[in-house]
């Protein structure tokens, strides 16, 4: 497991402009909706290295969240534009995603998140112990690297 960014080629950044449907009773962001914008930002990132959900299954791989963090530090506003930003930081037995949330217009952030994903055998439906080398494929690395 490595922490490293290998010059932005595993990392994405998307815009989402907050909807007045995403609001809760005191007319902010509820919290449940950062989870989408993680979401958009990590399809992003998925699209971007050639490996979205579509692919992962027709690899033979499912990618279930098995762990979810999530740190609010101010709250998003109705019409606020967001910049979420998603990078893959672990990929040998598990892939991690870490993710910020901040205003995109004066770059405040707002949220700072992680996900983790481990792979499952599409037909066995085992989990795996060590990511499949498709994985290592699309990241452009030789395994174990």
């Amino acid at each position: 497991m490595r922490d490293v960014n290998h010059q932005g080629r595993w990392r994405a950044e998307t815009d989402v402009v907050v909807q007045f449907f995403d609001l809760d009773p005191m007319q902010i962001v509820w919290h449940g909706h950062y989870v989408k914008y993680l979401e958009i930002a990590r399809c992003a990132l998925f699209d971007q290295i050639g490996y979205n959900y579509e692919e992962m299954k027709q690899s033979g791989y499912a990618w279930p969240i098995i762990d979810l963090q999530i740190r609010y530090a101010a709250p998003a506003v109705f019409n606020q534009r967001l910049k979420v930003s998603a990078e893959i930081v672990e990929w040998e037995n598990r892939l991690k995603i870490t993710y910020v949330i901040s205003d995109a217009l004066t770059g405040k952030r707002l949220t700072r998140a992680s996900t983790t994903q481990v792979a499952v055998d599409g037909v066995s439906g085992e989990m795996c112990f060590v990511s499949p080398a498709i994985l290592f494929e699309k990241l452009g690395i030789s395994e174990g690297r």
